[in-house]
C-alpha cells in the first residue's frame, strides 16, 4: 500500500506542521516511511493537477493533498481554495482513488497555526479509513 502526499509550499511554515503531523500519525498506525512519497507543489491550485497525474498512475491507494491558504484582502482566497478542493474532488472521482483533502482554508494565520496539527492527524486517520472501505468492497 503505497500513500501519495502532494505538500504546498505556500505558507510552508503552516503546512509543515500539518504534514508533520500526518506522517506521524501514519507511522503510529503502522505504516512505513518507504510506503509515503512526497510531492511539493508551490501552492494549493497545483495540487489537482499533480493529485491526476498521480492518480493517472494507478500506484497508490490513497492521495493526501495538504496545504494552507489564508485570506487577504481580495477575493482571490476564495478562488483558490475553492477551485483547489473542487479539482481534489473530480480527480477522486474520476479516478476512483481517494484524495483527502487537508487545505486549510482559514481567514488568520493564528487559526491555521492553532488547527493545523489536528488537520493533519485527521488526514492520516481518513485515508487509512477510506483505504481500508475500498478495500472491504
Amino acid at each position: 500500500m503505497k500513500i501519495a502526499i502532494i505538500f504546498s509550499t505556500f505558507w510552508e511554515e503552516i503546512s509543515e506542521k500539518i504534514l508533520n503531523s500526518c506522517l506521524k500519525t501514519l507511522k503510529e498506525k503502522g505504516i512505513s516511511e518507504k510506503k509515503i512519497e512526497i510531492f511539493k507543489v508551490p501552492g494549493a491550485l497545483e495540487i489537482p493537477l499533480l493529485a491526476k497525474k498521480l492518480a493517472k498512475k494507478r500506484k497508490y491507494k490513497a492521495i493526501i493533498a495538504i496545504g494552507t491558504v489564508i485570506k487577504g484582502k481580495t477575493f482571490h482566497f476564495k478562488q483558490v481554495a475553492i477551485e483547489s478542493v473542487k479539482g481534489c474532488q473530480r480527480v477522486s472521482y474520476e479516478y476512483e482513488i481517494p484524495v483527502i483533502f487537508e487545505v486549510l482554508s482559514v481567514y488568520d494565520k493564528k487559526d491555521a497555526l492553532k488547527r493545523a496539527m489536528q488537520k493533519g492527524k485527521e488526514g492520516a486517520l481518513t485515508v487509512l479509513k477510506m483505504i481500508e472501505i475500498l478495500k472491504a468492497l
